[in-house]
């Protein structure tokens, strides 16, 4: 909250996470068309054609986002995209919101960190997803690019993805806050009373940190 209501001065703060397994869709029969007294129908059945994965950073003074589509979700790729994001935003001391998902905070990540001292990654409280506005975002690209599109392919999905992003960044406004502390804090002691009583075990995987390492700007 303090990032995104008294940022640093001279500093860009970025949301970032990632809309793993977006499906694209096929719909088994075609779409009807719209007509006098009767909305655009479609059938409720469809055809999966694989999934992409969208890796996003939400710029909090603009509300422009910087995405790459991938194929799939893990270090190596996420390190390459904050590469991007670091060239994106030159001679501009970063600050990044993540929430604690291994690959916002394994090993690659604390090395390739210590290779760009501009950038800091701040991280949420466990449970508490709603902090992250790069969901706000993520909510609008579901229901305004996804909702009633058909894609027939991945590329399909693909080539949709890079249009809505295209068409968001021509309207896109940065987002606020609507409600103050004093509304979130049922939310944050119900969020502590939640962690207090289910403690987060461990998770021990493999990370490809030394193929991460060599990543280099």
């Amino acid at each position: 909250m303090g990032l995104y209501m008294n940022p640093p001065e001279n500093a860009l703060i970025l949301c970032v996470d990632q809309d793993p397994g977006i499906q694209a869709l096929d719909r088994t029969q075609p779409l009807l068309p719209l007509r006098a007294k009767k909305p655009r129908s479609r059938t409720n059945e469809y055809v999966g054609h694989g999934t992409q994965t969208l890796i996003a950073a939400l710029e909090m003074a603009t509300g422009r986002v910087v995405a790459h589509v991938r194929n799939r979700r893990t270090s190596v790729i996420f390190l390459r995209f904050m590469n991007e994001a670091v060239r994106t935003y030159p001679d501009r001391e970063l600050h990044v919101l993540a929430d604690n998902l291994n690959i916002h905070k394994n090993e690659a990540l604390r090395n390739w960190l210590r290779r760009n001292p501009r950038v800091q990654f701040h991280y949420t409280p466990t449970h508490a997803s709603w902090v992250k506005l790069i969901e706000s975002f993520f909510s609008i690209l579901s229901k305004q690019g996804l909702a009633h599109s058909v894609q027939p392919s991945k590329q399909d999905l693909e080539d949709l993805l890079h249009r809505f992003l295209a068409s968001y960044h021509t309207t896109c406004n940065p987002f606020t806050w609507t409600k103050g502390p004093e509304q979130l804090q049922p939310i944050i002691e119900t969020t502590k009373e939640y962690q207090a009583t289910h403690p987060r075990k461990p998770r021990q995987r493999r990370t490809r940190s030394k193929e991460a390492d060599s990543i280099k700007k």
